[in-house]
């Protein structure tokens, strides 16, 4: 009886915390509040998919892989090249939630709602692990049963992927198992 009283003292944090200390490849899944779907519409996908590539570009993060959803997004990126760590992330997203918030709050005439709820990131230290998160980047709207084949889908890097990438490097990348990958994505975007 006390250990459960002992473990409902405990403060637990409500945030992941951000390990941003080495420069290298993240993985990033961020949410919308209450898992909302914000992002529902076409019109809407488009602005947080220009936004995310936009910023990408403007902290000069690489973007290998994306998936852009109604109420949530992965990426997979490289931190800038001569960057020490990969603190300019946190500055990153904070500037594309921020702005993508304004801008569907407006649009709603939501002045004051809360949008984004967090972000989580895993820096890629291993090969295969980022070949797995490329390829479950690239699969998610499949995942979701948003489309039968991901390239299909136009809100996600897999179109562009295949058609820049080459034929070997999309085997390669496709080859790898997705179903050991612990990514929060408990999401289930509108169809």
């Amino acid at each position: 009886m006390q250990t459960t009283r002992h473990i409902h003292a405990i403060s637990w944090p409500h945030a992941p915390e951000h390990r941003l200390r080495e420069a290298g490849t993240y993985f990033v899944t961020a949410g919308t509040y209450n898992k909302q779907h914000y992002f529902q519409e076409p019109q809407r996908l488009d602005v947080l998919q220009r936004g995310l590539l936009q910023v990408s570009a403007e902290h000069a993060w690489t973007l290998e892989a994306w998936a852009i959803f109604s109420n949530h997004y992965h990426f997979v990126a490289h931190a800038p090249e001569k960057s020490e760590d990969a603190n300019s992330l946190r500055a990153m997203i904070s500037l594309l939630h921020e702005k993508t918030a304004k801008w569907i709050n407006k649009l709603d005439d939501m002045p004051a709602r809360k949008v984004w709820h967090n972000y989580w990131e895993t820096r890629l230290s291993y090969e295969k692990s980022y070949h797995a998160r490329l390829n479950y980047t690239h699969q998610n709207p499949v995942k979701h049963g948003l489309v039968p084949v991901a390239s299909q889908y136009p809100w996600c890097s897999a179109g562009w992927f295949e058609t820049t990438a080459s034929a070997s490097q999309i085997k390669t990348i496709y080859s790898f198992k997705t179903d050991k990958v612990n990514v929060p994505d408990e999401y289930e975007p509108i169809r």
